[in-house]
C-alpha cells in the first residue's frame, strides 16, 4: 500500500487507489492512513467525523463506512488478480488490509512507502547532518525531505478536531524542517539563492522570528543592510501590532549586530545570536 498525506490524500492498494469521493468516508481513511499499522480507537474515529456530537446510529455509520473502504479495497485486489490471473489468490483479503481489532480498527501498509515516514526519516537524518556541521548533506535531505509535501497535509479532506490537530503538528514539522534547510544554505554562503524564497515565506508568517532573521542575515550578506533593518522594524511593529510583544532578545541582538557590522564580518556572528532554542515563531500565519 502507497500512502500519502502530505498534500492531497492518495492512498493506493497495488497501485489502484482506494481513496473514496465522499467526504466523510473519506475523512475515516484520512485517519486510519494517519496512524497506519496501529490501532485507532473506535472513540477517536466518531470524535474525528462528528466533532463530539456523534448521532445515535454512529457506530452503526461508522461501520458502514468500514465497508465502504472496503469495498475499494476488494476492487484494488481484484484489479491485481485480473492484470495477473496465473500469480493466484492474493495474500491479503480487504479484511487483512482494514483489520477490526478490539476496540478499533488498523489500515495495514504491508510494508509499503509513506510519504510521511519517509519525510520524517529523511528530516531526522538532515538534523544529525546539522548537529554534526555537515550542511551540504543537511541542505540536501531536508530539501528531499520537503520536496515530499505538495501541498498542506490533508488538504482535499474536511478535517475533524483530531485531523486539524495533526495538520497543525505536521505543519510546524514542515517549518522547523524548511528552517533547518534555509540555516544550513545559509551555512553554505547561499544567502543570494534563499532571498526570493525567505520574502514569500516572510510575507505568509508575518511574526514568524526564526524566519525573519534568516531574512535579515541574507539581506545583510548581500550587501542590503539597509533593507535587512526594515525587515526588523516592519517585523517589530507586526508583533506589537497583532500580539502586544516586542522582538526577542536574540532578534534585538541581530538588528544591533547589522546595525555595527560590516557585510563581510557580521553575518557569521548574526547567525549566532539567534542560534537559540528559543528563537522560534511566536505564532504562525497572519
Amino acid at each position: 500500500m502507497d500512502i500519502d498525506v502530505l498534500g492531497a490524500l492518495d492512498v493506493r492498494e497495488n497501485g489502484v487507489s482506494i481513496t473514496p469521493t465522499a467526504p466523510k468516508p473519506r475523512q475515516l481513511l484520512a485517519l486510519l492512513a494517519l496512524h497506519a499499522d496501529r490501532v485507532v480507537p473506535v472513540g477517536s474515529l466518531v470524535e474525528e467525523l462528528w466533532s463530539g456530537r456523534p448521532p445515535r446510529s454512529a457506530r452503526t455509520t461508522l461501520q458502514t463506512y468500514v465497508l465502504q473502504l472496503r469495498e475499494l479495497i476488494a476492487a484494488a485486489l481484484a484489479h491485481r488478480a485480473a492484470r495477473h490471473p496465473g500469480a493466484g489468490p492474493g495474500p491479503r483479503t480487504a479484511k487483512d488490509v482494514l483489520l477490526t481489532l478490539p476496540g478499533g480498527y488498523v489500515l495495514s501498509s504491508g510494508g509499503g512507502p509513506s510519504d510521511l515516514r519517509d519525510f520524517e526519516r529523511l528530516a531526522g537524518t538532515g538534523y544529525r547532518a546539522m548537529d554534526a556541521g555537515d550542511f551540504a548533506a543537511a541542505s540536501r535531505t531536508l530539501g528531499t525531505a520537503l520536496d515530499l509535501w505538495s501541498g498542506p497535509a490533508f488538504a482535499d479532506v474536511q478535517c475533524g478536531t483530531r485531523l486539524a490537530t495533526e495538520a497543525r503538528r505536521l505543519e510546524e514539522s514542515r517549518l522547523c524542517a524548511l528552517h533547518q534547510r534555509i540555516e544550513a544554505d545559509l551555512r553554505l554562503g547561499r544567502h543570494r539563492e534563499v532571498l526570493a524564497e525567505l520574502t514569500v515565506l516572510t510575507s505568509h508568517y508575518r511574526t514568524h522570528e526564526n524566519l525573519h532573521a534568516q531574512f535579515m542575515i541574507a539581506l545583510h550578506r548581500s550587501g542590503r543592510r539597509g533593507e535587512a533593518l526594515n525587515a526588523y522594524t516592519h517585523l517589530r511593529t507586526t508583533l506589537g501590532r497583532d500580539l502586544g510583544l516586542e522582538p526577542s532578545a536574540q532578534l534585538r541582538r541581530l538588528q544591533h549586530l547589522i546595525l555595527t557590522a560590516e557585510p563581510e564580518t557580521g553575518p557569521a556572528r548574526a547567525a549566532r545570536a539567534v542560534h537559540h532554542p528559543n528563537a522560534g515563531p511566536r505564532t504562525g500565519s497572519r
